[in-house]
């Protein structure tokens, strides 16, 4: 079985039957999900999912290292993550893609949505993505950090201020019905996006530099 981060042999069929699974999860959840279900929107054979991936729960894992895959191909953190940078400018993008990801109103949408669901009602396959996905992205916030507020603070301490950066992308995912409602032009379009994702990044970055030179 692939990893999360390992793209696997091309197969029309095995695409079709990914594409259909992923549909499927985000809106029903793996324990709601059924294989039979899965392969009538792929439009093939129920065995297929035992030929190409031996069981649901391996469809699912393989799901979800398709989902961030094309996430990350369509968000990469190049720039985020490249230590040449001011860690103002890498907070800036690591923000901007982090909220754009988030917010996706494509078929890339599907991809928040099936991780938040896997984060509210976890399978196996969550320590699987805490490893290879998560942790290598809050490794990069907590390096910019780290260079933002300086020496003096603990471990414990970069990571409730990583939190705090990703609580408030997180707030407009998690709350986008009423924010739609209430204020429907913040991330009505990828414009204003990008123009919220700027409003984190000054917010933060004021926060963390007050930090730095705080007594």
């Amino acid at each position: 079985m692939n990893t999360l981060n390992e793209a696997p042999c091309h197969d029309p069929t095995r695409e079709r039957l990914l594409q259909a699974a992923l549909d499927v999860f985000a809106d029903k959840g793996f324990r709601d999900a059924t294989v039979r279900e899965i392969c009538a929107r792929a439009e093939v054979n129920t065995a297929s999912v035992n030929y190409y991936f031996r069981s649901k729960e391996a469809l699912y894992s393989e799901v979800l290292g398709f989902a961030f895959r094309e996430a990350h191909e369509r968000y990469p953190d190049t720039l985020a993550s490249d230590p040449g940078l001011p860690p103002e400018t890498r907070l800036r993008h690591f923000i901007a893609n982090f909220l754009a990801r988030l917010l996706d109103e494509t078929h890339l949408g599907r991809h928040g949505k099936l991780i938040a669901r896997e984060i509210a009602d976890p399978t196996a396959a969550l320590d699987q993505v805490i490893e290879t996905t998560m942790k290598p992205h809050c490794s990069i916030l907590h390096e910019i950090v780290a260079a933002l507020i300086g020496p003096g603070y603990s471990e414990a301490d970069r990571h409730r201020l990583g939190l705090s950066v990703v609580g408030q992308c997180l707030m407009y995912r998690h709350s986008r019905s009423l924010i739609d409602r209430v204020y429907p032009e913040i991330i009505a379009t990828p414009e204003e996006i990008e123009m919220t994702a700027e409003h984190i990044a000054r917010f933060s970055i004021a926060a963390l530099k007050h930090l730095r030179s705080a007594p």
